[in-house]
């Protein structure tokens, strides 16, 4: 199969190999948690394609590539599961991800498009979830279920060093918040610090920053300011997938809050999570959760398509 870009739409030679797509033959592009649903300067942008079956694995690859977005969904579907489910993977355009959920609020749009509002079954290579497309005015929003959360101790020098290659010292850290591995579907390194300011500053060397993500099988590292107890603001280095930064991860966001709920900073409830602001693409992520330890996240917000 071939990927070329035309027109800011990749195309997939189905011919070429006997794989068939679902009409359109395209990449649907969709902007996740933005501001409003017609707004696709903010959010972030996902790369969507439904296919009757797989492509390979380097063929993903290279769609994810030529697309350009830190993520791309391909939903086929699930043979095996739920009937009206769908099998779904994510690529980088470096690897593929586990769990991605910007690209998952931009699969719920495209399904409410396609095929209504109403809740989906989807099967990921990290488990089993759900993503609802909720109509908003004249476009839509999504919600997900995130996989079950952890949250765990990280080795000391890891976390020094991550300090050091983004020039932080422990004075920068906020006591209330503290270092952890943390994961709802994908692996990240929360790093919460005291001052705004200096969140907007931080800065980093890409190939150290994803040999730092490689060693711990990160997909991110987040770093947050509490600007109180329901609202952060979040820069999300995304290097080992091919990414400086992310504007807007909902999977981390998922991740954040079952740690929050682990670290009984906040046990139940919701939170906002402002990302993008420092990159120029202001995102908005509403997460929601129950007491229960471990248990899955809804990860909500707007999506407006691009172009």
């Amino acid at each position: 199969m071939s990927a070329k870009c035309h027109h800011h739409t990749v195309i997939l030679n189905a011919a070429a190999t006997g794989v068939t797509l679902m009409t359109p033959d395209t990449v649907l592009k969709i902007a996740a948690f933005t501001r409003t649903t017609i707004d696709a300067d903010g959010g972030n942008p996902a790369g969507v394609v439904f296919a009757d079956s797989w492509p390979t694995e380097t063929e993903m690859l290279a769609v994810s590539k030529a697309v350009g977005y830190s993520e791309t969904a391909f939903a086929v579907p699930d043979q095996g599961g739920a009937a009206g489910g769908w099998r779904v993977r994510y690529f980088a355009p470096r690897q593929e991800v586990p769990f991605c959920g910007h690209a998952t609020i931009a699969l719920g749009a495209a399904l409410g498009a396609r095929m209504g509002a109403g809740v989906y079954d989807l099967t990921l290579n990290a488990g089993r979830i759900t993503v609802e497309a909720i109509p908003e005015g004249d476009g839509w929003a999504a919600a997900l279920t995130s996989p079950p959360t952890w949250t765990r101790l990280p080795p000391a020098d890891y976390v020094r060093r991550v300090l050091e290659e983004f020039g932080l010292t422990d004075a920068d850290l906020d006591p209330h918040l503290p270092v952890r591995l943390i994961h709802a579907g994908a692996n990240h390194l929360v790093v919460a610090l005291k001052d705004r300011r200096r969140l907007s500053q931080l800065g980093y060397a890409f190939r150290r920053g994803a040999a730092l993500q490689a060693e711990q099988s990160l997909a991110t590292f987040i770093f947050v300011t509490a600007e109180s107890r329901t609202r952060f603001h979040a820069r999300n280095p995304f290097a080992i997938g091919g990414v400086y930064e992310d504007p807007a991860t909902g999977a981390a966001a998922a991740a954040l809050a079952g740690y929050l709920r682990d670290i009984r900073w906040l046990e139940e409830g919701a939170i906002q999570v402002v990302q993008g602001e420092d990159m120029g693409r202001p995102s908005l992520i509403h997460a929601s959760f129950g007491p229960e330890p471990g248990s899955p996240i809804r990860i909500s917000g707007l999506t407006a398509p691009i172009g």
